[in-house]
């Protein structure tokens, strides 16, 4: 394989999901000048420093690999200056200050885990659950001042089935999104691309997720907590207290079922057999627990879960 002279590209991502692109362009023979990832971090009970998914695979590849913890630092601009990219592509990577993405002549462009203008913003794909959208997709666009607001290169939708979790529809977002993403910078190498606004009328954002974010509130209709729960599972985790004697215990939801049946209980009452189902009662029914993460503990099946924990009927979740 012979690697192409034009477009000189750098890449810039961090996480799991960026790879897919990476290896993409990579396998299409495109010239990847750099890469640009997070430093290492610390993790894990040693606290030792740890790669991000998008360093390591750059690493087997025998690519330059950059790391600035300030992406305004002098050394790090001139770096990317005197590396002369043509185009840089950005992956799930942290916000751009203009003297990076004006720098290459065919401009900066991001894939986006979304339709734009829809959810704009650092959750895309945890809010199209959530919010109950039967449909989403992937979006390259080129990078101007504000984010996630520039022009549309590219869309590709994607069916968001019933038991998707934020988790599934990432594996599946990832692919297809790199995909998109190959075909932009092919369009963009013969000068084929046309560019397109996006539609003001029709944003709306999926910001940064906190814990209290993902507390669940038990007194909603049945399909409002599942798409909840599904749109957090597995990472970070929809989670509600269970009381135990004088303390509550948090218990991560990360998967259920809806049972249709008028519930005659508060919300959050639970109804166990201790062996094989957990109910839990909403609005308007039941959620049944399938899938559970005690804290502090793996995350388990709904029986293996009451083989050592056991449940008291008539509690309520809080």
């Amino acid at each position: 394989m012979i690697t192409k002279i034009f477009p000189r590209i750098i890449f810039m991502g961090t996480p799991e999901f960026a790879v897919p692109t990476l290896d993409i362009l990579l396998k299409n023979n495109y010239n990847i000048v750099a890469v640009v990832t997070a430093p290492d971090k610390p993790a894990g009970r040693g606290l030792k420093l740890s790669m991000s998914p998008v360093k390591e695979f750059a690493l087997q590849h025998q690519l330059k690999v950059l790391q600035p913890t300030n992406l305004k630092d002098p050394e790090f601009i001139q770096l990317l200056q005197e590396l002369q990219p043509d185009l840089q592509i950005v992956v799930a990577f942290r916000m751009l200050p203009e003297v990076v993405w004006n720098l290459p002549p065919l401009g900066t462009y991001n894939l986006h885990a979304s339709l734009l203008p829809k959810y704009r913003g650092a959750a895309p794909i945890n809010f199209a659950i959530i919010n109950g959208e039967k449909i989403t997709g992937v979006t390259t666009f080129k990078i101007q001042r504000e984010i996630d607001t520039g022009h549309i290169a590219l869309q590709q939708s994607i069916e968001i089935t019933p038991t998707d979790t934020a988790g599934t529809l990432h594996d599946k977002l990832k692919i297809i999104g790199a995909e998109l993403m190959l075909k932009t910078v092919q369009f963009i190498e013969k000068n084929e691309l046309t560019l397109q606004a996006q539609d003001d009328s029709e944003v709306c954002y999926a910001p940064k997720i906190t814990k209290e974010f993902c507390h669940i509130n038990w007194n909603q209709p049945s399909e409002k907590i599942y798409n909840f729960i599904r749109g957090l599972s597995p990472y970070p985790g929809a989670y509600t207290f269970y009381p135990a004697n004088d303390k509550k215990i948090l218990w991560k939801i990360l998967f259920g079922n809806i049972i249709q049946q008028a519930s005659q209980s508060a919300p959050g009452t639970i109804v166990s057999d201790n062996k094989k189902y957990i109910q839990v009662a909403t609005q308007d029914g039941y959620i049944s627990i399938t899938q559970i993460q005690a804290e502090g503990k793996k995350a388990m099946n709904v029986e293996e879960f009451l083989r050592g924990n056991k449940v008291e009927s008539g509690k309520v979740l809080v």
